[in-house]
C-alpha cells in the first residue's frame, strides 16, 4: 500500500498528525506537496478530482479514494498500518480519542486568532492574550487533565492498552503544547506523570526517533498551529 499526504509545506499543522502515523509504521509514503509545491492540492480543492471534494488539507490519497480530516484519516489507515485493535468497539474509542485531540487542537489555533484567522495575530493581540489566560488556567489542565486519566483507566502506558495511533497523536500534542507554551507544561507536567511518560516513549520508538532526527520533521514554527509568543505563555 502507497499512500499520498497532502499538506502544506513549511508548517508541521494538522498534517503531522498523518505524517507520524505513517512514519512509525514506516509506511511507503509519498508528501506531495513537499515534492511538486503546494500548487499540487488545489485541483482536489476545486474539486476537479474524482471523488469527495476535501475543504482543507490534510487529505491522503490510497488508491483512488481521497479521505480528508485527520480523525477521519487515521481511522482508515490505522488499520493497515497496525496502529488500532482490530475490534470494532476499540477502533470507535480510538476515533473518540482523535476527535477529543482535535477538540483541543482547534482550541489551540482559536487561542492566537481568536478573532479570525484571515488576519495576522498582531492584529488581535490583545484578545489573544485574554483568550491564552483561558487555556492556560482552564482548557489545558480540563483536557490534559482527561487525557491522563484514560492512561490511568487503562494500565498508565497507553489509551487502548497497546500502542495506537492515539499514542503518537498525543506526543505530537504535547510536543507542540510544550512548544507553545514552555513556561506553562513546566508547570503542568508534574500533575500529568502518564502523559509525560508517554510522551518520552514515543519518542524513543526507533522509527519516530529517525524521523524526528531527519529533514523530513519541520520545526515548529509561529506559521504553525502551536505558536510561540511569550507574552502568551504564563506558568498558570
Amino acid at each position: 500500500m502507497h499512500y499520498e499526504l497532502y499538506y502544506w509545506t513549511g508548517i508541521q499543522g494538522r498534517g503531522e498528525f498523518i505524517r507520524l502515523a505513517l512514519e512509525d509504521a514506516a509506511a511507503a509514503y509519498t508528501d506531495m506537496a513537499r515534492v511538486h509545491g503546494d500548487a499540487v492540492m488545489q485541483p482536489y480543492l476545486d474539486g476537479k478530482v474524482e471523488g469527495l471534494q476535501p475543504f482543507a488539507p490534510p487529505f491522503v490519497r490510497t488508491g483512488k479514494q481521497v479521505v480528508a480530516q485527520v480523525a477521519a484519516i487515521l481511522d482508515l489507515i490505522g488499520p493497515e498500518l497496525g496502529l488500532v485493535p482490530e475490534a470494532a468497539s476499540r477502533r470507535r474509542q480510538a476515533l473518540q480519542l482523535q476527535l477529543t485531540i482535535a477538540d483541543l487542537v482547534a482550541e489551540v489555533h482559536d487561542t492566537h486568532h481568536p478573532i479570525a484567522a484571515s488576519q495576522y495575530y498582531q492584529d488581535q493581540k490583545r484578545e489573544a492574550k485574554a483568550r491564552a489566560a483561558t487555556m492556560r488556567s482552564e482548557r489545558l489542565p480540563k483536557f490534559l487533565g482527561y487525557f491522563e486519566g484514560v492512561l490511568a483507566h487503562n494500565g498508565e502506558r497507553h489509551p487502548l492498552r497497546e500502542h495506537s495511533y492515539v499514542d503518537l497523536s498525543l506526543f505530537q500534542l504535547l510536543s507542540g503544547l510544550e512548544y507553545m507554551f514552555p513556561r506553562r507544561m513546566q508547570a503542568l507536567w508534574p500533575t500529568l506523570p502518564l502523559l509525560h511518560a508517554l510522551k518520552e516513549r514515543v519518542e524513543r520508538r526507533p522509527n519516530i526517533a529517525a524521523y524526528l532526527a531527519s529533514e523530513r520533521r519541520v520545526a515548529f514554527n509561529t506559521n504553525g498551529i502551536f505558536r510561540h509568543y511569550p507574552e502568551l505563555d504564563g506558568d498558570r
